[in-house]
This record gives C-alpha cells, sequence and structure tokens, in this order.
C-alpha cells in the first residue's frame, strides 16, 4: 500500500471541490460550505466554469486551471463526466480522488466504474468510492463531504459502507457521547476498500480503535490478514449476514453456512470484534477507543444496590465473562469500607449507604488487587449522593491507583444530573452508560479482543500460521477429479471422494465399486468381514433414506441379501436414479460421529467446518467454521467451540475422543480444500467416527461437490 499517495487521499493539504456551487441545497455547495465552515485549514479550490467565485472562494474552470498543487478532488458530476474529469486530475497530478458521485456498479454500470479505476490507475491516484458521502476528520479540521457537520470528536474513526448510516452516526455521536476522530464512507469501494483503510488507520496516532459497519467485503481474505496484523481494536457490524450462502445448499455444509457462521468465524480468525446492532457497536467502540483490553477473565462488579448488581452479574454470564468469588484478602480488603449488610463476595455491594469516599476507598483497592483482571462500576442514584461525586471519586481513583493496564466501565442510573456525570466520566477517559448490562458488554468487547489476540488468554495462544503437510499426493487428488470432469459429472462419487481425502493423508475406511453381487462378495472377503454396502447413485444423495446402507454384514450370504435389497429399495426410492453399482466399504467399529465440512464461500474462498456429525448435524446444527487453511493447534480450539465438546472431551464417564488425531485430521482436511480450491466447490466427510485418546478416527462416507 502506497502511504504517501493515502495520505493525501485521507489527510489533504489542498481540496478541490469539482461540481462546486452556489446553490444552497445542492451538494457541491455543501461540499464547499462545509469545508469553510470546519475552518479548514488547507486551501480549497471551488471548480464550476460558469462561476468566477463560489461562496466568497476563487472559482476555476478546471482543476487545470489551479495554479497550486492539489492533494484530492471531490467529483461531484454526474457519472458520465466523471472519465474527462478524472483524466484533468491525472494531468494535474492530483494525488487522490473523493467520487461523490452515483450511477455506477450499484445501478449496473460496472463498466463505467472499471473505466473510472483504470483511469486514474494510469495517473497513480488512488479513488474512494464511488457512491460515497466523503470524509471528515476532526484532528485535521477537515469536512470534505457533504454530511452536515463533523462527528464528536473522539479517538475512534468511523468505516461505512453506507452513506446515509454515516451521515445517521455523525448525528448520534453527540446523543450517544462516543467520539471520533474520523469517519469514512466508502461506497462501492471500487479501489480504495476496508483493507487498504485498516492499514493506513493502524499507524494514525489519533485513532486508537477501527469502528466498520460493513455490508460486503471485496477480497475478504486480504482484509482478514490486515486485521490479523493490526496493531489497534477493530469492532465491526455487518449486515446482510441472515441471507449469505442461501444458495449453497447442495451439501450438508452449505446447507449450514447460511446464516452469517462464516462471517462470524472469519472476523474471529482476524481478531476483530463484532457487535450486534448499530447501539451495540456505538457501546463496544467507546470502550475499545478508550480502555486497555481485559487480559484476563476476572471480572469485579462494584455496586451500591443489590438489583443491579445481580443484573450485572447475570449479564456477565450472558457475555462470556461469568463472576467468580473475590480471593479472601481482597474481601477482607474491600469490607474495611463495605457495611455488614453489605457484600464483599462479588458483586461487591456498598449499599444506599456508599458515598464518595467508599467509591474511592473500593475502585482503588479493587483495581490495584493482583486477581482483578477488570471493573464494572455501578451507581444508582440516590438522594444521599450527588452524581458529580461519585463520579469524581471514580476518576480519582482510577488516577491515584496507578494502574492502567486494567480496563474499566461505569453506569450509572439516574436522571439529569447522572446524565451529566457520566458525559464528564467519558470526557475523562471512562466509558459509562445508561444501564449495567450495556457495561458489562463493554467489557466483554476487551476481554473478547484480549482472547483473540492471546492478551493474557486463559491458556496458551493459538498458533495461526499453518505450515503445509509435505505427505501429500496433489497430483493424484487433481487427477481423479480430472477424471470426473472428463464425463461431463460436478460430484466425485464417494469412492473417488475418499480417494481425494486419502491423498491428502486422511484416514478413510477402504471403499471399493462393485457393478454385480459376485464382485460385492469378492471385495468383502478381500477386506474380511464385517462390510457395509451402500447403493452408489448420482441422484441418490442421502443413501439411508432410501435404504441404500447396510451394515455389519458377516457373510457372502449376508452380502447377497444385502445387494438385492439396496438395489431394490433404490429403484422404488427413485426409479429414474441412475445406479451405477454398490460401494463395500470395511465395517468400521463404532465411535463418536463428527462432520468435517467445506464450502468456497463467494468473500474468504475455502472455508472448513467441524460439527456433531451423523443425524446430529440437521437436527442440532452445532458446527463451527473456519477460514482454510488452519493449523492442527488451530483446529484442536475449533473441535472446543461446538456444544457437543464434551462428548469429545469425554462426558459422564466415557472415555475422551481421540482430539489430537482428529485436529490433525481437520487441519489436512484444509489444506485439501485450500489446494483444490480452484475445484471444489462444497464436500463434506460425514460421518467420522473419533475414537478414544490414542485410537484415532475413520473417515466412513465422503462427498465433494465440484466448482
Amino acid at each position: 500500500m502506497d502511504f504517501e499517495v493515502l495520505n493525501g487521499l485521507l489527510r489533504p493539504k489542498s481540496v478541490a471541490v469539482i461540481g462546486a456551487s452556489n446553490t444552497p441545497g445542492k451538494i457541491g455547495y455543501l461540499a464547499v460550505k462545509n469545508l469553510i465552515d470546519c475552518n479548514y485549514p488547507g486551501r480549497v479550490y471551488p471548480i464550476n466554469p460558469k462561476e468566477a467565485k463560489i461562496q466568497g472562494l476563487p472559482a476555476y474552470p478546471s482543476v487545470l486551471d489551479v495554479p497550486g498543487e492539489i492533494d484530492v478532488a471531490m467529483l461531484i458530476v454526474p457519472a458520465a463526466r466523471t472519465i474527462a474529469v478524472t483524466e484533468e486530475c491525472g494531468r494535474k497530478g492530483v494525488k487522490g480522488l473523493i467520487v461523490v458521485a452515483s450511477g455506477y456498479s450499484e445501478i449496473g454500470r460496472k463498466d463505467l466504474e472499471d473505466e473510472l479505476v483504470a483511469t486514474a490507475r494510469r495517473y497513480g491516484m488512488r479513488l474512494l468510492g464511488p457512491n460515497i458521502v466523503g470524509i471528515m476528520c476532526n484532528s485535521d479540521k477537515c469536512n470534505a463531504s457533504f454530511g452536515p457537520f463533523m462527528p464528536l470528536p473522539g479517538k475512534a474513526a468511523m468505516i461505512s459502507q453506507s452513506g446515509a448510516l454515516l451521515i445517521a452516526m455523525t448525528v448520534a455521536s453527540y446523543v450517544r457521547n462516543v467520539g471520533f476522530d474520523k469517519m469514512i464512507s466508502v461506497g462501492n469501494m471500487a479501489d480504495v476498500n476496508f483493507g487498504d483503510l485498516v492499514e493506513w488507520l493502524d499507524q494514525d496516532a489519533q485513532t486508537t480503535c477501527i469502528t466498520i459497519y460493513v455490508e460486503g467485503f471485496q477480497n475478504g481474505r486480504r482484509f482478514l490478514e490486515i486485521a490479523r496484523r493490526a496493531h489497534k481494536p477493530i469492532v465491526a457490524l455487518k449486515s446482510g449476514v441472515s441471507a449469505h450462502g442461501a444458495a449453497a445448499a447442495a451439501s450438508h455444509t452449505g446447507a449450514m453456512a447460511g446464516k452469517g457462521k462464516v462471517y462470524d468465524a472469519a472476523l474471529q480468525q482476524a481478531g476483530v470484534v463484532r457487535a450486534s446492532d448499530l447501539n451495540n457497536l456505538f457501546d463496544r467502540t467507546l470502550a475499545l477507543s478508550l480502555q486497555p483490553p481485559m487480559a484476563g477473565s476476572n471480572l469485579m462488579i462494584i455496586s451500591n444496590g443489590g438489583g443491579v448488581g445481580v443484573l450485572a452479574a447475570d449479564a456477565a454470564e450472558r457475555y462470556g465473562i461469568p463472576l467468580r468469588f473475590a480471593p479472601d484478602d481482597l474481601q477482607a480488603a474491600l469490607r474495611a469500607y463495605v457495611p455488614e449488610i453489605g457484600s464483599v463476595k462479588n458483586p461487591a455491594d456498598l449499599t444506599g449507604m456508599g458515598g464518595w469516599p467508599e467509591y474511592l476507598a473500593t475502585v482503588k483497592t479493587a483495581l490495584q488487587h493482583p486477581w482483578v483482571h477488570g471493573l464494572v462500576v455501578l451507581f444508582c442514584e440516590t438522594q444521599r449522593n450527588d452524581p458529580m461525586d461519585i463520579a469524581s471519586a471514580i476518576k480519582r481513583a482510577v488516577d491515584e491507583s496507578g494502574v492502567t493496564d486494567k480496563p474499566i466501565a461505569v453506569s450509572f442510573i439516574g436522571g439529569a444530573e447522572a446524565e451529566r456525570a457520566m458525559k464528564w466520566l467519558v470526557e475523562n477517559g471512562l466509558p459509562t452508560y445508561g444501564a449495567p448490562d450495556i457495561a458489562v458488554n463493554a467489557i466483554a468487547a476487551l476481554h473478547e479482543y484480549a482472547q483473540m489476540h492471546g492478551i493474557g488468554r486463559d491458556g496458551e495462544p493459538v498458533t495461526e500460521e499453518f505450515t503445509p503437510y509435505c505427505d501429500v499426493d496433489a497430483d493424484a487428488a487433481r487427477a481423479i477429479i480430472a477424471q470426473a470432469r472428463a464425463t461431463g459429472r460436478v460430484y466425485l462419487s464417494e469412492i473417488e471422494s475418499k480417494k481425494v481425502f486419502a491423498a491428502y493423508g486422511l484416514p478413510v475406511a477402504v471403499t471399493e465399486l462393485a457393478k454385480t453381487e459376485d464382485e460385492a462378495v469378492q471385495l468383502a472377503e478381500t477386506m474380511g468381514y464385517p462390510v457395509v454396502l451402500k447403493i452408489m447413485s448420482p441422484d441418490i444423495l442421502h443413501k439411508s433414506d432410501a435404504g441404500g446402507v447396510k451394515i455389519n454384514l458377516r457373510s457372502a450370504e449376508d452380502v447377497r441379501a444385502a445387494y438385492r435389497a439396496i438395489l431394490a429399495s433404490a429403484r422404488a426410492y427413485k426409479p429414474d436414479a441412475r445406479i451405477e453399482g454398490v460401494a463395500v466399504q470395511q465395517m468400521a467399529p463404532s465411535g463418536t460421529e463428527v462432520i468435517l465440512g467445506s464450502i468456497n464461500d463467494p468473500t474468504f474462498g475455502p472455508t472448513v467446518m467441524f460439527g456433531l456429525g451423523g443425524i446430529f448435524i440437521e437436527i442440532l446444527k452445532d458446527v463451527t467454521f473456519r477460514v482454510a487453511p488452519i493449523s492442527a493447534e488451530h483446529a484442536l480450539a475449533m473441535l472446543a467451540d461446538i456444544q457437543g465438546a464434551p462428548l469429545l472431551a469425554g462426558a459422564r464417564g466415557e472415555a475422551p475422543r481421540d482430539r489430537i488425531a482428529l485436529a490433525e485430521a481437520l487441519s489436512r482436511y484444509s489444506q485439501m480444500i485450500m489446494d483444490l480450491g480452484d475445484e471444489i466447490a462444497e464436500s463434506d466427510a460425514n460421518p467420522v467416527l473419533v475414537y478414544a485418546e490414542g485410537h484415532g478416527s475413520k473417515v466412513v462416507d465422503a462427498r465433494i461437490i465440484l466448482r
């Protein structure tokens, strides 16, 4: 990324407004007015061939007539004129373009958008947009947008794909008391995208938290790589997840990937904190922009009322940081300031008798205790105490504690005086909210960020680096796929799928095709009894539903009878089904059933799924996703993500399953779908049987659907 060019675009020392106007209400009028009203210190060059002056500033017919240098040009002209205007900007040496104009890919004119970008790149310019509001920067006093005013000053930076939402959020920043130094509209992202901006903002001295509203990524993998390397917290609100992947339902995995789970997993891998809605986006932004990560899981709550303390405790469990009782020495230290009728266990309840001296002492004591990793302070407004006194005591306690590496969030519940105190606390660096559960959620964001980035993680951080397995045969796998394509198929048979899996070292049950009863018996006797027989038909995806599976066959007579029964059932189930034969497979010992699955996600590419398998996949839908490839260590952590994880750990007296072997299989599988990403659309191994520790796993059924 060219930081110098992006600096010119995002921190311009001069702005040309092409399409500037003297007519109030027009976008060209608002853009010039905003730059004047915000006391922009750079040069403003209105461009309009029909006017000598625009709002008191000299106007120029073209950028080519401007006597000085131009860092950025705002294009507020019809889309049809932007190519010619971009040519002029390139000849002038403009560094970047803010293309406010609409009428491009959002209405089907991708060709015009591509031409615009190609023209800009020919001259080395970067382009923001098109179809955007513009950029706002408090620290640079630059409002190069048609938004009505700048956001409340603060330490966060907002990137929004929606222009209308960005304008609304400038207003909301004052109502919500959440400050932003920068707000950047990205629109169609024809050139500059989320990844570019995150990379630039990560080096911006005025930004402590990057907030994004995203409808879709253009290059999801690149964004993940940049976000994973970022040194500053990123919080994201993703819209449109309910419809994501709805068309991908050819496999179990495709059916499971339709409700945002891939986005959730991908952003988690990148260390991006998720927001559930706009309110939550503001709440989490405030905490992440003002407070350090929560480097541990011991949350302490201090309140002056049992009710709000219980609400906060409930929220802590709901948001993944359930409370623990404070250690004896901390309880003893707090008891000096808490009345006998109050609790010191956690939450610590100062009761209604608690005033500013008690808040000062308990907050300071808690912060300085090594057991405490994060603190939530709650205050219910009472006639006994002035909220500003309590707010001042909390801030003083934080300052006097000398502790700077533990986060604190505050909640005041009350009226106008409480509101005034909350505003003062935010202005002094302490995120403060109007409800206890919101304060806990804010602390949870700081805990999530720390956990994802290995800051004070419970246990060792997960290794993200993937080292490819060397004992794989990608050529053999591709040859099998090529043979299938040569016959015009976009699927592999179970036998072919297993051979591809085996080429990547996955432990598959030996399976061969029989086209006659005699062949089935011969294969069974070669493999050794017991065996399994399965129908092989491209028209029957769910074999069990068609009566197409017979298990635990222990003799030649069993095999012959099963062969005939399977063919009869399959023909009755679907008379026009193409029958290729019957698969004969080694009968694997029973084990815990899991599924390995994959999709080629349109945003993030090859993506792996893991969950409980067999019939449970459709009933419980207990699955988790990761963008491939993943290390065996990462795969091991992935196994713990599902609700059924205790089944693998050894629940109710059962022996623990061989999670090490399963994690390696999942990691190898992720390499397979990554290597063959240009070939495989979806795949799954279901079920995979997992045995007791030291006894491995076995893939007993497999499916691959080609792109």
